[in-house]
């Protein structure tokens, strides 16, 4: 996290082109102003609250726009479906509409998702779409990718400190015969949720629990921590040795962040796609060949390593923020979805093999936002809406990563990269 001398030297420099050190200095001084009015906003959804939240912004900001800005945000169609949005946000003032494109049809061949999909991705990033429906139409035309769910797992990882190791041992010896009374507990609180593994850590006087669970057909985070206090709850009422102190989460889950323990086995859900391209395919839609796609993946799978990614892909985050957004997922869940491995080999007969893992991907089909009005319309245009589909929808977004390593990689090995930007993103 260093800075290099002639970077900050420069920056220095341009600070003080136009004040003071001392001018500086005083603005990062601690500030004893009084605090503007706190913004007291409601957990419940009417329109009277919401226009109270509107007269706030109005008061507080001391805006004379406040009412163009709450026509753009609080249209008629957001009325329209207000107590839709009750249990998804708190304060709230509107919506934001993003533009939604399709990419599609995308040919699965998995053990869950099978057919062709039509692919809405939320995005304000210009070209996005167009390489991702490149993408797909190349699969398809190849008779599609075949996928398959390997794992699945989500945890929560509380932690508990003790005095010396020797409580910490005390503590073990009775944590790892109640396994059985963890599940009891725990499922207890959910009718999806089921407890099927604990893995102890011990770092010094410390003890970290990570419980991992299916959680069905959604996402399954508050679940997890739901069920997880639950086990909490029983090991402080019934443990021998009682804790100096503990928390829920410790922080050794990986929930959304990149982790090389999440990376080696599942958060989520672990899915793995492969297609074969034929080098005539290849040359008439990606405008390159085989080989060269084999070469770029080669030099910037050690681009990648050098740089200390977890894993090597080229941008799995475009195509999983868009399909997130579009279809109620988490999308802070991208940080640790977005990794895994992409792998390109040339095959005998000229042609490419190309396959996607994926081992942290975080999505449902029911609960959180799934069940927002535009959400669940994109979820019914892939026709993934509702129970029993959350495994198909992890099989397609490992389809769509696919899609966009190809077209990416097609375009950095044809030289059209920055052209179709150019073209696409600034309409030239």
């Amino acid at each position: 996290m260093s800075t290099p001398h002639r970077q900050a030297n420069s920056f220095i420099r341009q600070l003080l082109h136009s004040k003071s050190l001392a001018e500086l200095s005083e603005q990062l001084r601690p500030s004893s102003e009084p605090l503007p009015r706190k913004f007291r906003g409601s957990f419940r959804l009417t329109e009277q609250r919401v226009q109270h939240h509107w007269e706030q912004l109005d008061s507080i900001a001391d805006r004379q726009d406040t009412p163009d800005i709450q026509d753009t945000l609080l249209d008629p169609q957001t009325l329209e479906y207000l107590q839709a949005y009750q249990h998804n946000i708190e304060n709230f003032i509107g919506t934001v509409k993003l533009p939604v494109g399709i990419a599609g049809p995308l040919r699965m061949n998995g053990l869950f998702a099978q057919g062709d999909y039509l692919i809405p991705l939320a995005t304000t990033e210009a070209a996005l779409v167009a390489s991702y429906a490149r993408g797909c139409q190349l699969i398809s035309e190849a008779e599609g990718c075949q996928a398959l769910l390997l794992n699945e797992a989500v945890n929560r990882t509380p932690g508990f400190a003790f005095a010396t190791l020797q409580e910490v041992g005390v503590f073990l010896a009775w944590a790892v015969s109640q396994q059985d009374n963890f599940q009891r507990e725990a499922e207890a609180t959910t009718r999806y949720g089921k407890l099927i593994d604990t893995r102890f850590t011990v770092e010094g006087n410390h003890v970290y629990l990570d419980f991992q669970f299916t959680t069905g057909d959604a996402a399954g985070q508050n679940m997890v921590t739901i069920a997880t206090d639950a086990i909490c709850q029983y090991i402080l009422a019934h443990t021998p040795i009682t804790p100096h102190h503990w928390f829920i989460e410790a922080n050794l889950s990986g929930d959304k962040k990149a982790s090389a323990q999440s990376f080696s086995g599942v958060r989520g859900k672990k899915v793995t796609a492969e297609v074969t391209i034929s080098a005539t395919l290849i040359e008439q839609r990606l405008h390159t060949t085989a080989e060269q796609m084999a070469n770029y993946w080669r030099m910037s799978a050690l681009g990648g390593t050098m740089s200390g990614t977890i894993g090597v892909q080229g941008h799995y985050a475009n195509g999983l923020a868009a399909l997130y957004i579009a279809c109620g997922q988490d999308a802070a869940c991208v940080a640790e979805s977005a990794v895994g491995v992409t792998r390109f080999e040339l095959t005998s007969d000229g042609g490419l093999y190309a396959a996607v893992t994926l081992p942290n991907l975080i999505v449902g089909t029911v609960g959180g936002g799934t069940g927002l009005p535009s959400q669940q319309a994109c979820l019914q245009i892939l026709g993934l809406a509702g129970p029993g589909h959350a495994r198909a929808f992890a099989e397609l977004c490992a389809g769509l990563a696919l899609a966009g390593e190809l077209s990416i990689i097609g375009a950095l090995s044809a030289g059209e990269f920055v052209q179709a930007h150019a073209r696409l993103a600034r309409g030239r």
